[in-house]
């Protein structure tokens, strides 16, 4: 009877269930994470995961050299979030192969963030919760859409750095940010997905707006002497967006994009359109 008592007692947990053990393999999976309900699983992260601010406290298992394989193991994940195209291929077939779940994200339009997230919280306690956070994700990008319709597009250089001058074609990020507010990239059609260009190349393209990332300075000395033949120097549209917002596909950028929006309206307005 005695025996019997004691494994009643014991019964609840043994039932309840291990909290799910989650690594995020790059920042902009991290912020998902936390977005879909599963911060509290993370057990580690990438380097420069560096935002919701918790996520600084935990210990970091991968970085642009590639994952730390035998920690990640000794982690025991039940999921591991890792970034298509920029986590180690061959790295990631290994942890498949030693029978870890892999989430695979590499979303090319906030759209595609909304559905990673709505995804990732069938893995959370608050399923429900995610798909909210997904949906207002979703009307905030339609909201923004009808905003924009109609509007003319405005010709831009996005100058991703300056030694060398690098900017994005038309299938890489941030393009479609640039997409929601009506930005026609004077580079969409190059081959390269970021390709070093020429400061000639740019001005024979005459932009309307030039914009870079606030992580830089206004690249007023290199443009100054432009003045008479790029339109974007010459009527002072250079203007800078938030690269914590701009640089990562996850639902920061939606302020990313209320920054570029309203600079191609100031542009359209000084334009006359």
């Amino acid at each position: 009877m005695f025996r019997f008592l004691v494994l009643l007692l014991c019964l609840p947990a043994m039932a309840m269930a291990e909290p799910l053990r989650v690594i995020s393999l790059s920042p902009h999976t991290t912020e998902l994470a936390y977005e879909a309900g599963l911060g509290d699983n993370l057990v580690a992260v990438s380097a420069h995961s560096d935002y919701p601010p918790e996520a600084l406290e935990l210990e970091q298992v991968a970085n642009y050299r590639g994952i730390n394989i035998e920690r990640v193991v000794t982690l025991k994940p039940d999921l591991v979030l890792a970034w298509k195209g920029g986590n180690p291929d061959k790295e990631l077939a290994k942890l498949e192969r030693l029978g870890i779940k892999v989430f695979y994200s590499n979303p090319h339009s906030l759209y595609e963030a909304a559905d990673n997230i709505e995804k990732l919280g069938k893995w959370s306690d608050a399923p429900d919760l995610a798909k909210q956070r997904a949906d207002d994700i979703r009307q905030a990008l339609q909201n923004v859409e009808q905003a924009q319709e109609g509007k003319p597009e405005v010709a831009y250089f996005y100058q991703l750095s300056d030694t060398p001058l690098l900017t994005n074609n038309g299938d890489h990020w941030p393009q479609p940010l640039f997409d929601l507010c009506g930005g026609k990239n004077i580079f969409a059609n190059s081959s390269a997905p970021y390709p070093q260009v020429s400061v000639e190349q740019v001005v024979v393209r005459k932009p309307d707006a030039i914009f870079y990332p606030n992580t830089r300075e206004k690249p007023e000395a290199l443009w100054s002497a432009w003045a008479d033949y790029v339109p974007a120097v010459k009527n002072d549209h250079i203007y800078s967006v938030t690269g914590d917002w701009l640089n990562r596909p996850t639902p920061r950028a939606l302020k990313a994009v209320e920054q570029i929006c309203a600079a191609m309206d100031k542009v359209r307005s000084d334009l006359g359109h």
